[in-house]
């Protein structure tokens, strides 16, 4: 059994089995996951720092079964930061990632996935993120790009700023820095009604149906992660998918690239793009509140 220490944030964190393939048909081990996420460190800490998260792990490899971990096992470190948030008949207690060695101590639980809240655990019902999920009706991506294009332009009609990803997975994620001011319900509300104007609009294209019988192979504007205690994949976490893809973070100029798909950038082919400009290095720092843009909506 290999085991491989990295020394981070002032901590040296021990990847036992740092040789098990996690993706087997690609050779990558822990260890490699381990060392991209050390690598990647400045850039997806800051979308994970202060909030609750689900470990999405896989112990022995992506072919072999995951199961998704809320509540922080008792034989973690005491030093790993922790938060107990009401659910429905109780409590979970998450952990919360707040610097590199907690991000590398869970590469080596196999956490393949770190999966965020879009709060943070100080206001868990006072999101900073509203999300918008765009995934394809069928096999064809050009639906996608069609949606977060005519989303970009009515967000930008409501005089909201938007940040665009790659999942990793089949689509895109739209999103809105908030001010958390509005609770859930509220963010939700104004989000189903976006959804609604833009799928008025475009009823040949898009729909707000939520099942599937319903939509007759239109996209499916998904607001549904809008909630407390929902989850949406972190930016430059990688997927539990053939080939280790990435949730990449892109410009808005980057929808239009004939090579853009959700799996387009991967473990192994994401090096030259971290060596460059962060593409939401202009991102608004400073969440926005949907007071104005709730009185612009009425009136379109």
């Amino acid at each position: 059994m290999t085991t491989t220490d990295f020394r981070v944030s002032g901590r040296t964190v021990e990847i036992k089995r740092a040789g098990k393939e996690l993706f087997p048909d690609d050779g990558i081990t822990k260890a490699d996951l381990a060392d991209y996420y050390r690598r990647v460190g400045p850039r997806i800490l800051p979308h994970l720092r202060g909030r609750p998260l689900m470990l999405e792990r896989h112990p022995d490899g992506i072919d072999d079964g995951r199961f998704m971990q809320k509540d922080v096992p008792a034989h973690f470190p005491d030093w790993i930061h922790r938060r107990r948030l009401p659910k429905e008949g109780g409590t979970v207690t998450y952990p919360v990632c707040d610097d590199l060695a907690t991000l590398l101590y869970l590469v080596g639980q196999a956490c393949i996935t770190p999966h965020r809240w879009l709060s943070k655990a100080d206001r868990p019902d006072h999101p900073d993120r509203l999300v918008f999920d765009l995934d394809p009706p069928g096999e064809d991506f050009e639906p996608v790009r069609r949606a977060a294009a005519l989303l970009h332009e009515l967000l930008d009609e409501l005089g909201l700023p938007t940040a665009l990803m790659t999942t990793g997975s089949r689509g895109l994620h739209v999103l809105v820095p908030l001010d958390r001011q509005a609770p859930f319900d509220a963010v939700r509300a104004f989000a189903r009604d976006v959804a609604d104007l833009l799928a008025d609009r475009h009823p040949e294209e898009l729909t707000t149906a939520p099942r599937k019988q319903a939509r007759k192979g239109r996209l499916y504007l998904d607001i549904q992660r809008n909630a407390y205690g929902q989850t949406a994949v972190t930016p430059y976490a990688v997927r539990a998918r053939p080939g280790a893809p990435v949730a990449a973070p892109l410009s808005w100029s980057e929808l239009d690239a004939p090579d853009l798909t959700p799996r387009r950038w991967t473990l192994a082919a994401i090096g030259e793009r971290l060596e460059g400009d962060d593409p939401w290095a202009q991102e608004s720092r400073r969440g926005r509140s949907l007071k104005a843009a709730h009185g612009r909506l009425e009136k379109l």
